[in-house]
């Protein structure tokens, strides 16, 4: 979501949702689905397969499932994920252009299962990938891990994006500053907004029963982005390489639930299998 839209959506909705054990439950499956679908994509993933290949195999996921795809149609958007590759940072469309060996690509993906939405992103090499890709994904993956590992009652939506900048930064990579993870639920995109950089005890204090996403979008290089005249490609100014991944969670009475955790353990793309 980019910061003009959260902001927007902030004065429409100026209260944090909380929210109650019924919501959690929906969110598990919402969400558990969703890992599902990327784990059913990374199988595909290879030189010569097109990214609208793997947006049909999304959409025939869904509907197999019984769910919706919160991103077709949404504000004008005509595909059921968004597939980012190289230097891109995210809404990349998908498109009949194959995917090359050495590419690293993300796909952003949200299933909207009985009413709550799971939305989940990873990133993934296509056949062998450069060096310095995998470093940016091992560095992107693991700055999710960090802000992840931020969230607690009491702590604030600036110490999870003070723990992704700080690391992010040491590794000598950005953070994207134009974008944000955001509320969820029920609604696609709410309160609170979730910046990937900041400071600590800054922001809103986590409560439990708030639900957000966290998906930092790092760069090798700068951190500036432009949009493209499709009104929705957003890519690196400098042509540097990009990655993100995205989980959706939920704030509990002791930390946190991961609510689109892969069943199959395949979250992080570079870990041995």
């Amino acid at each position: 979501m980019t910061l003009d839209e959260s902001i927007g959506r902030v004065r429409r909705e100026p209260n944090i949702k909380l929210h109650g054990a019924e919501a959690f439950h929906g969110m598990r499956k919402a969400g558990r689905l969703t890992a599902q679908g990327l784990d059913m994509l990374a199988d595909e993933i290879r030189p010569g397969v097109t990214t609208q290949r793997l947006d049909d195999l999304a959409f025939q996921f869904a509907m197999d499932n019984g769910a919706y795809l919160a991103t077709l149609f949404y504000r004008g958007y005509t595909k059921s994920i968004c597939t980012s590759i190289n230097h891109v940072v995210c809404h990349g469309i998908p498109d009949d252009k194959p995917l090359r060996e050495g590419d690293i690509v993300n796909i952003d993906y949200t299933l909207i299962l009985d009413g709550w939405h799971g939305d989940s992103s990873r990133m993934f090499g296509v056949g062998e990938i450069p060096r310095k890709a995998e470093r940016l994904i091992e560095i992107t993956y693991e700055s999710l891990l960090r802000g992840i590992n931020a969230v607690r009652p009491g702590a604030t939506t600036g110490d999870i994006g003070f723990a992704i900048q700080r690391y992010a930064e040491s590794e000598r990579c950005s953070v994207v500053r134009d974008f944000c993870g955001h509320g969820l639920g029920q609604v696609f995109h709410d309160a609170p907004n979730i910046l990937h950089y900041g400071s600590p005890g800054e922001g809103a204090e986590l409560k439990p029963g708030m639900l957000f996403t966290i998906e930092p979008m790092i760069n090798l290089g700068k951190a500036s982005v432009k949009v493209l005249s499709d009104g929705w490609t957003a890519v690196t100014r400098d042509r540097s390489l990009s990655a993100q991944f995205e989980h959706t969670v939920g704030v509990t009475d002791t930390g946190c639930e991961i609510f689109t955790l892969s069943p199959a353990g395949r979250d992080n793309p570079l870990a041995p299998r």
